[in-house]
């Protein structure tokens, strides 16, 4: 099946093509050329939808989420197209990977179990309800827990630094001596190698350990030093922004007043968007210090994605939804000092270089169908990017209600 999209602004990851024709054969990107340019034989046997006043774009990568039934689903209706899970419970796996293969939800990667000391986070949220999982006790584990991460088919390493006293708990953690065993473990499997964060002490362990990203922006400042660090050594950094206001501050929840999302959220999403998390313990100055730091790490010039920590499932609200909070997510990046073409960039081409995803994040000929079109222009006005028309996930078309 063709399709062409005609005289559309495309943002093809990295550059904004004021107006253009875009062909879709099949589940690929045929072509792009100029309006008028493509070849009569595609253009005629091709069914045809009119992009003027509209902006075509790579479906969304939110690299950072925690899967569930259902999610995946609603993540696609936002214009998600591929979530990277970052913690997946062993009967969750199976699931994530059949979902893989279904173009009717967003597509998935993820790192199954991650890493983390015995009893430590995040057990004391999901323990009770999901069992016991692997953990890491010493530095002699750190080999045996990658090699059972790759025979479960895990896409990336997750490793989880953290004590709980951000959230005003003490947790056990992961020694500093555990975190580099687990990353040389997860290089010498051909992983890439992401750390859960919470503060600069953290961050510093994890960038020290030889860490390929940072599955967080520490919320207790330091922004300046946790930038020359990030950039020194190399490292990418997933925002979670959206996440962290959603449980620091009141601002993002103009999110829910916008119809164009809440119209597309069932009750079950609604209730978990407007959850009391009054008992969650927080410090009120997080998202001001995470987007300093956002903001720090922007100008060293240290790669930033989007990515929510989406995870409204079985155990909780938490406030950050699939596939709706990217739109937020992306808002809180041009806050940060990104442009919007540059917050664009961070939701599509950028998790799709930083996670060998060859096939996506980019509007070019060869690379899967996976589309939003959406009204207006969101590389001028980012909110624009809740306005969906479209979306294709690997060719397959799906019309917003």
């Amino acid at each position: 099946m063709s399709t062409v999209i005609s005289d559309v602004r495309v943002f093809d990851g990295e550059e904004v093509l004021p107006r253009a024709d875009v062909l879709i054969e099949d589940d690929r990107i045929a072509q792009v050329a100029a309006p008028g340019a493509l070849p009569p034989a595609a253009s005629a046997r091709a069914a045809r939808i009119d992009g003027t006043g509209r902006t075509l774009l790579p479906g969304l990568i939110d690299a950072h989420t925690h899967a569930f039934d259902g999610s995946l689903a609603q993540a696609l209706r936002f214009g998600v197209t591929t979530e990277l899970d970052m913690f997946a419970m062993p009967g969750n796996v199976a699931r994530l990977r059949r979902a893989a293969a279904d173009d009717t939800v967003a597509d998935v990667r993820t790192a199954q179990v991650g890493a983390t000391a015995p009893e430590g986070h995040p057990i004391q949220i999901m323990g009770e309800l999901y069992g016991p999982f692997d953990t890491v006790a010493d530095p002699g584990q750190a080999e045996p827990f990658v090699q059972a991460r790759l025979d479960g088919g895990a896409d990336y390493l997750k490793i989880v630094i953290d004590d709980g006293s951000s959230g005003g708990d003490s947790l056990p953690c992961l020694t500093p001596a555990a975190v580099t065993a687990l990353v040389e473990a997860g290089h010498a499997a051909g992983l890439t190698t992401i750390a859960h964060v919470a503060t600069a002490r953290d961050t510093a362990v994890a960038l020290d350990a030889g860490i390929d990203g940072l599955a967080h922006i520490p919320t207790d400042g330091h922004g300046e030093r946790i930038a020359a660090l990030a950039a020194s050594y190399g490292v990418f950094v997933i925002g979670t922004l959206s996440f962290t206001e959603a449980i620091t501050g009141t601002e993002g929840r103009e999110l829910w007043r916008d119809e164009r999302v809440w119209g597309l959220l069932d009750d079950q999403a609604r209730a978990a968007a407007t959850a009391d998390i009054s008992g969650f313990p927080v410090d009120p100055d997080g998202i001001a210090n995470a987007l300093e730091t956002a903001a720090a790490l922007h100008r060293a010039g240290v790669p930033l994605l989007a990515g929510t920590d989406a995870n409204d499932g079985p155990h909780g609200g938490f406030l950050a939804l699939h596939g709706a909070s990217i739109h937020r997510e992306l808002v809180l990046l041009t806050k940060a000092g990104l442009s919007p073409v540059q917050a664009l960039a961070a939701a599509t081409s950028v998790p799709a270089r930083h996670f060998g995803l060859r096939d996506r994040g980019r509007v070019a000929p060869g690379l899967r169908a996976d589309l939003v079109l959406v009204d207006g222009d969101p590389t001028t006005d980012i909110t624009a990017t809740r306005s969906v028309v479209e979306v294709w996930r690997r060719g397959t078309r799906h019309i917003r209600p």
